[in-house]
């Protein structure tokens, strides 16, 4: 199987050289030529356009910040289904929303080629790994087809198709949606409970015993309470995107949500006050530097 990959960032570049290790045949293009370095190093043939990365390709993996650049990148000029042949296989992994799937599949149907929405989960430390989550939105035989690629990129175990074209796409909005719900909600509770006098470690373990324990406070906040880091591998502008793709789903499909619209607001507030490549847990520092104190654990053994 001959691959295209488009767009190698801190997600696209590590997945891409992954399969460049497991053996597969690649064409690779980015808007800058130095984020190919490695990948041409391991192997990959370096491509200046989208439409070259995927001339004669049998399946073509986009990874790209927005929809607006999807779309560009598909039909623009120079773009990917120019060049795409006949049962050809299209696999967005990016977050975007499923109108766009919609939008470039009517082109794409015309042309004999295939389309699957597959974006993922597990940051760049998953993308590294190759463990990432994968939610996949297409035609049953289609997803059967391009799944080797999956399991190379991700956990064979959570590598799943989720539904018809566009599932994928709100499947891993709402995952998001939920995942910034979480942070906000936790760091708002752990600036009042040290406010009111607990020490933080004291605090989050008594959550962690009780029933209303999550996965973000056990594992996800605690980069930011050991270490101090906020996640700059994924930026607020990015993460701002990602919460306003999934406001206006909801507007689409008519569900009020307020709370998710708070949520952006709070992350927007970020954005203004950090910079837009801040990382993704930086609104935890709206509240810190409100409170004057930093949300970190004690070192262990004092």
């Amino acid at each position: 199987m001959r691959l295209g990959f488009i767009g190698l960032g801190n997600m696209g570049g590590p997945m891409c050289r992954n399969l460049l290790a497991a053996g597969y045949d690649m064409a690779v293009h980015d808007v800058r030529r130095a984020a190919a370095a490695e990948a041409e190093r391991m192997g990959a043939a370096w491509a200046a356009t989208p439409a070259e990365a995927g001339a004669g390709r049998d399946v073509v993996i986009t990874m790209l910040p927005t929809p607006q650049h999807v779309e560009t990148v598909l039909v623009g000029p120079g773009g990917l289904l120019d060049a795409l042949g006949r049962g050809a296989v299209w696999v967005d992994m990016s977050t975007s929303v499923p109108a766009v799937a919609d939008r470039v599949r009517e082109v794409a149907a015309g042309r004999g080629v295939h389309v699957l929405d597959a974006p993922v989960s597990g940051m760049a430390a998953g993308a590294r790994a190759g463990t990432l989550q994968i939610f996949v939105g297409g035609e049953p035989e289609v997803y059967e087809r391009v799944r080797p690629v999956f399991e190379v990129l991700g956990d064979s175990d959570r590598v799943m198709r989720v539904g018809g074209h566009g599932a994928g796409y709100t499947v891993k909005l709402m995952i998001n949606l939920l995942w910034f719900a979480h942070l906000v909600a936790t760091c708002e509770v752990l600036a009042i409970g040290t406010s009111s006098g607990v020490e933080v470690g004291v605090l989050r373990d008594a959550l962690l015993a009780s029933p209303a324990a999550s996965n973000f406070l056990d594992r996800d906040m605690l980069s930011v309470l050991r270490d101090g880091d906020y996640d700059d591998s994924f930026a607020l502008a990015l993460a701002c995107k990602d919460l306003g793709l999934a406001n206006d789903l909801a507007r689409e499909v008519k569900v009020p949500a307020e709370l998710a619209a708070l949520v952006e607001q709070v992350y927007r507030r970020a954005r203004r006050s950090y910079g837009d490549l801040a990382g993704e847990m930086t609104p935890i520092r709206l509240w810190e530097d409100l409170t004057e104190v930093p949300l970190r654990l004690e070192p262990q053994g004092v």
